[in-house]
């Protein structure tokens, strides 16, 4: 069941992102938010 999960949750990363690249820009953003946080 973790394994179906885990590709519904990168697909839709995916496609929320549009590309690969997006996806890389959100990630690192997202690191950005939580590094403020500490």
């Amino acid at each position: 069941m973790k394994p179906a999960i885990f590709l519904l949750g990168l697909a839709a990363l995916l496609a929320a992102c549009g590309t690969v690249d997006g996806l890389g820009q959100d990630i690192s953003a997202g690191a950005r938010t939580v590094q403020g946080w500490l």
